[in-house]
């Protein structure tokens, strides 16, 4: 059964510790800065316990006298039937109680902690797995900049301003204002965009285009994550892990302008003016795009779009499919002695008639090399077909790599490798890779 996690004011509390080994001075240690009067008693004590301020200590062996006007009593001897018999005599009196590595016993459990200033983290999985509370608790951490305890403190001392300078139906939106403007610039906020949060004038809003890589939600960058989990709105294609749109705010919108039923749901030009219309709603919003944004993304179209209406915006960068497909299908792009540069190209292109680059022979010729094709699986024949009669040998080898999580490749030469593809029932999306890598497979 799951533990709730109260969170307790121990400030002045009466405490004691039984026990005088590692365990007691590892439990001491989490206590104190929480500001307990905390006892340690045990016949022997570490040195270390010894060492540790606002303690105090009774070097003698446990007596029922010692529970006495105690709130809390941490059982840590080494004999685990003392420790049974101290939780048995707190429990009698209503005194709460943790025996160590005895959870049955325990009428509370140690969560592993995250401290930064005033903020606690607490994490516990109700004495299944420590190991997997440090694992969690770890992770926590390294979410967490350096300095947010003295950004909490920073926070509190503007409370006094936020509750004089702006109405009670508006302080709400200023406490989040004030959390997001020091996490993405720092703090102390400078005196002009502070007064602009005290005294209600309109928010500046800002796009972010960010990256969600290729598959896993996992394959996203840190930054972008982190925006992602505090954005107000965020605008999504297809082809992305569901796992990524639940790390965003449960109050942040979510609109879809990716495509249904093989069709683009909103123009691009509208989906600049949504960007806009977000950004100067005064939202933070985030751009959220498979791959990444300026690799065949549009991404470069909807920051010349933000420019050019004066709204602030970011690029932030992804992990493209033109070179995580293939690898993750043991494909590398470039390897030495067989491809010494790589070229990426879309195979939908608005302003020739079969939709492919006009210069695909000019690529043809870059023997040593290694093209891939995104979007392609459509035109995946006539690709093969102007390659080859380009001057690309029909035995060159080639491979047709699908799907996001596991990513299945279908190898061949540029001769034979449509037949394959329809023959596997090869579904889109997938990346068209052509060269000597192609034939490699370095997959673990």
């Amino acid at each position: 059964m799951a533990y709730f996690p109260f969170f307790m004011d121990l400030e002045g509390r009466e405490g004691l510790v039984v026990g005088g080994g590692a365990v007691a001075a590892r439990k001491a240690r989490k206590l104190l800065p929480y500001g307990p009067r905390l006892t340690v008693a045990a016949p022997e004590i570490l040195p270390e316990i010894e060492a540790l301020p606002g303690l105090a200590l009774v070097r003698r062996a446990f007596e029922p006298a010692m529970l006495e006007g105690k709130f809390f009593v941490i059982a840590a001897t080494d004999s685990r039937e003392a420790n049974r018999e101290i939780a048995g005599l707190c429990r009698e009196r209503g005194i709460l109680v943790n025996a160590v590595d005895d959870k049955e016993d325990c009428t509370f459990l140690f969560p592993a902690l995250v401290r930064r200033g005033e903020l606690t983290v607490g994490v516990s999985t109700a004495g299944a797995s420590p190991s997997a509370a440090v694992w969690v608790k770890e992770r926590v951490n390294g979410l967490l900049p350096e300095d947010f305890g003295a950004l909490l403190d920073y926070l509190a001392s503007l409370r006094p301003a936020v509750r004089e300078r702006v109405p009670e139906a508006e302080r709400a939106g200023a406490f989040a204002r004030l959390f997001s403007e020091c996490m993405e610039q720092g703090f102390p906020l400078e005196e002009e965009a502070l007064a602009a949060i005290l005294g209600g004038a309109p928010r500046s809003g800002k796009v972010y285009l960010v990256g969600a890589g290729c598959g896993a939600a996992d394959l996203i960058t840190v930054r972008g994550l982190r925006l992602l989990e505090r954005c107000e709105a965020v605008v999504y294609d297809d082809l992305l892990d569901q796992a990524l749109l639940d790390a965003a705010p449960a109050g942040a919108e979510r609109l879809y302008v990716g495509k249904r039923r093989g069709r683009h749901s909103m123009a691009q030009e509208e989906i600049n003016a949504l960007l806009i219309a977000k950004a100067r709603e005064g939202k933070t919003v985030v751009r959220l795009k498979g791959g990444d944004p300026f690799v065949f993304g549009r991404g470069g179209e909807e920051a010349l779009a933000l420019q050019a209406a004066g709204v602030a915006w970011e690029y932030v960068p992804g992990v493209t499919s033109a070179v995580a497909v293939p690898g993750a299908a043991g494909i590398p792009v470039t390897h030495r002695g067989v491809s010494r540069g790589v070229h990426v190209v879309t195979a939908h292109t608005a302003d020739t008639p079969d939709g492919l680059p006009e210069d695909l022979e000019a690529l043809a010729r870059l023997k040593e090399g290694t093209l891939v094709f995104l979007m392609g699986l459509s035109q995946l024949e006539r690709i093969a077909l102007r390659l080859t009669e380009a001057g690309l040998s029909p035995g060159t080898p080639a491979a047709v790599v699908s799907g996001k999580s596991a990513p299945r490749a279908v190898r061949g030469t540029l001769g034979d490798i449509a037949e394959k593809a329809r023959e596997a029932g090869t579904e889109a999306p997938a990346v068209i890779v052509v060269g000597g890598t192609a034939g490699m497979d370095l997959r673990a």
